[in-house]
């Protein structure tokens, strides 16, 4: 049995070099998860930031280490860019002397439904559910087709729950586009959801421009009022626009979750 507090767990983000709140909640989360002394020893890795991936490995001392993706579904960065720079070969690698693990991303957990739905009535709390439509923003990409899958799973098992009057879904890089929101959600108030892991170049800039909120790409989102100025007014109706999901702090024990649901799987035994 390997005990998960004897070993290391390696947390990753994307990382950025031009947005400065795009690891913050990475950070956060491992630091909560420090103090729970879950782990031997944790560490963060990034794409675009340091510690980089390449590096990560050299920092660990524990003899197996867990790699946890910090991400909100599989696709590009998860089935190629991880393994390819951490030299993965498996749900389990041999190197370096290190066993690693490699997990699932944590947007794989079953409470990202809780989390949409949580910040959709944090940020909109007296609206009336039967005169909402609710719309969840993913990326979406042509590199891989599990993208937009996350996002598009996420909202059917929310018009399950028939919360909403309406719940749909849009992408920035594949339709229904964030752009297109209008033809997509028709009730007189609308709240909508950026199912990201960070409140990043996308969340702060991007989205809000096409939605309308915004005339042109803003600050950097800790700087700046567009998650504070709601509800926005437009053709009649009001839009209300919430915070990144990644950011929420339930997202530490859905990391420690992530974790559990590996060594019941491929180790066979539970968490330690």
């Amino acid at each position: 049995m390997i005990d998960k507090r004897g070993s290391a767990l390696i947390l990753v983000g994307h990382g950025s070099t031009l947005n400065p709140d795009s690891s913050a909640p990475t950070f956060q989360h491992a630091d909560e998860i420090i103090r729970q002394n879950a782990f031997a020893e944790v560490h963060c890795a990034f794409w675009k930031e340091e510690p980089s991936l390449r590096e990560v490995l050299y920092m660990v001392e524990s003899e197996f280490v867990y790699v946890v993706p910090n991400f909100i579904s599989e696709g590009y960065f998860t089935e190629t860019v991880i393994p390819r720079e951490l030299e993965l070969t498996g749900p389990i690698t041999h190197r370096m002397g290190l066993r690693i693990g490699y997990c699932d991303p944590v947007g794989n957990d079953p409470r990202m439904v809780d989390l949409i739905l949580r910040s959709a009535t944090r940020v909109a709390p007296n609206v009336a559910p039967d005169r909402t439509s609710l719309l969840v923003v993913g990326h979406g990409t042509n590199l891989n087709d599990k993208s937009a899958e996350a996002a598009r799973r996420q909202v059917a098992q929310i018009r399950r729950k028939g919360l909403y009057a309406e719940v749909a879904e849009a992408y920035m890089e594949e339709a229904p586009f964030v752009a297109d929101w209008r033809k997509n959600a028709f009730q007189h108030f609308v709240v909508v959801v950026p199912f990201f892991i960070a409140d990043g170049l996308h969340s702060y800039q991007d989205i809000p421009v096409l939605l309308g909120i915004e005339s042109k790409a803003t600050i950097a989102a800790s700087r700046q009022e567009v998650f504070r100025r709601n509800p926005y007014h437009l053709d009649g109706r009001e839009l209300y626009y919430a915070k990144a999901i990644g950011s929420e702090p339930a997202m530490a024990d859905i990391i420690l979750d992530t974790v559990d649901r590996f060594m019941q799987k491929h180790l066979g035994t539970a968490a330690a």
